[in-house]
Order: C-alpha cells, then sequence, then structure tokens
C-alpha cells in the first residue's frame, strides 16, 4: 500500500506502477511472439546487442530481481577494486552473452515461465518501508515505490528500444505515465554539490507529462510536484518526454529540444541528470 507513510519530500510524493507492470509485459509479450529470425538479429541503441540480446537482458532483470529480492538469494557482489556501475556492466554482459546459446523459441519460453510473477513480488510488498538504495537517487535507502518505479521504468526504456530498432509503432502513451515521474526523481541528488541558499528552487517541465520543482533545504534539496512556487526559480529546464528519457538514460537525445532559464551553471548541472546506474 501506498499510504505517505515515509515523508515525501526527499524523493517526492509516491508513485503507484502496479497497474503498469502486467500490461506492458503483455504488450512486449505479444510484439516478441510475431518476431521473424531476421528481426530477432536487428542491432539496437544498446551497443553490441541484438534484439535478442535486449530481451534476453529483460529476462535477467526479472529472474534477477526475483531471485533476489523474493527468494533471498545472495549472488556475487562486485570483484575486488570493482566499480559498482562496472560490476552491473560486467554481469549484464555476461548474461547476455550466455543467453546467445539459447534458441529464440528456449527465450521466449522462459520469459512467458516468469510473466507476471515480477507483478506479483512487489504487490505483496509494503512499499511505503525503506528497500534497498535507487543509486542514481541516492546512496540511503530509498522507499521501496521507488525501487518498484526504477524496475518499471528499466523494462519500459528496453521495450521502446526494441521497438525502435525493429521500425515498429511506438508503443502506447499510456505506458508512458510513470516514467518522467520516476525519472525526475533524481533531480534532488543530482543537484546536491550546487551551493545555494535555503529556500531556492530549480524547476523541470517535461511537456505533457508534469511539472515538479526541487527546493533547497538545510540538509539538502528535496523535490516535490509541481512548477516552482517562487517567481525567480534559480534555474529551469523544458523538454519534451522523448528527449528527456534519452537524456536520463544516455541515449542520443536532441538537446535542441530543450529550453532552460536562470543559472547557466546551474541548468548545465540538471542536464547531467542520470536515471540509470553509470
Amino acid at each position: 500500500m501506498l499510504d505517505g507513510r515515509m515523508s515525501p519530500t526527499r524523493w517526492g510524493p509516491p508513485i503507484d506502477v502496479l497497474p503498469y507492470f502486467s500490461k506492458e509485459e503483455q504488450a512486449l509479450m505479444t510484439l516478441l511472439g510475431a518476431l521473424t529470425d531476421e528481426d530477432w538479429t536487428r542491432p539496437t541503441m544498446c551497443a553490441g546487442w541484438t534484439v535478442k540480446d535486449v530481451a534476453a537482458h529483460l529476462l535477467g532483470d526479472k529472474v534477477g530481481r526475483l531471485s533476489h529480492g523474493r527468494d533471498g538469494h545472495a549472488s556475487d557482489g562486485p570483484r575486488p577494486g570493482e566499480a559498482f556501475p562496472r560490476f552491473i556492466d560486467r554481469i549484464n554482459e555476461e548474461w547476455v552473452v550466455a543467453c546467445r546459446r539459447l534458441s529464440t523459441d528456449v527465450l521466449l519460453t522462459m520469459m512467458y515461465e516468469f510473466m507476471g510473477q515480477t507483478t506479483e513480488y512487489w504487490a505483496q510488498l509494503d512499499l511505503d518501508v525503506p528497500g534497498i538504495p535507487v543509486s542514481w537517487a541516492g546512496d540511503e535507502p530509498a522507499p521501496r515505490w521507488l525501487d518498484a518505479a526504477r524496475d518499471y521504468s528499466e523494462f519500459w526504456v528496453h521495450h521502446v528500444q526494441i521497438r525502435e530498432a525493429l521500425e515498429h509503432t511506438p508503443l502506447e502513451a499510456e505506458y508512458a505515465e510513470p516514467i518522467a515521474d520516476t525519472f525526475v526523481r533524481a533531480l534532488p541528488y543530482t543537484l546536491r554539490d550546487v551551493d545555494a541558499r535555503v529556500g531556492k528552487q530549480v524547476g523541470y517541465t517535461v511537456t505533457g507529462q508534469g511539472k515538479w520543482y526541487a527546493r533547497r533545504e538545510r540538509d539538502g534539496w528535496v523535490l516535490d510536484r509541481g512548477a516552482p512556487p517562487s517567481r525567480t526559480p534559480l534555474a529551469t529546464v523544458t523538454t519534451d518526454l522523448d528527449t528527456f528519457w534519452r537524456l536520463c538514460t544516455r541515449n542520443a537525445a536532441d538537446l535542441g529540444r530543450v529550453r532552460t532559464t536562470g543559472d547557466e551553471n546551474v541548468c548545465a548541472q540538471v542536464l547531467t541528470m542520470t536515471s540509470i546506474i553509470v
């Protein structure tokens, strides 16, 4: 349940992504089930990965979440001296390479087997309590609802990447409803080194999706929905959803579709916001 028992100010108000998991998954499986042999080998924007590789990565994300989150399985961590982002890149690549031994029929069978289990896992949890950190939003334990939103946003991004590789029709807009609201939760952490007086505000607008602002408090920046209450915010950034998610995931984005006002250095810092592990 999302009853707001945790203060919303650190990460902003809770996001409910549970209604989206199963519908997005079903749309993906319908798409994958109709692919030709040639379709599976098409390159994606994930360097070196084909459509099949991205699908295998999605399977890895789902079974990994169920294994360590639901089943309490402890897997190997980073090697001595290995940075966490490098560790994530390595184990992702190892999984994808191993899955190249599978036929597409076997891969699809495995994906069908785990359909719905991620939704069931999140639905049984109290999402208001702290869980593991969401590294791109801060180092401290985050509320579980943010971790669930992070999960959904990753599934959505890879689904979009597959559709773009196939030159397929875009994923329906309804599936994107929580994406901007999830990725913008990285804004306070992005601004952590920006020195500003208490009360100063930074706004971010994603057209057609919503407005958010970060406000400087004594112990750091906090986030809320809506336009900055101040008539003269420290900085504002405005862009569309397609540009926004590409910026936040370090995919190619057209900066010509970004509008900024206010302090140029703060705007530049906001545009470094990344909502994936890097």
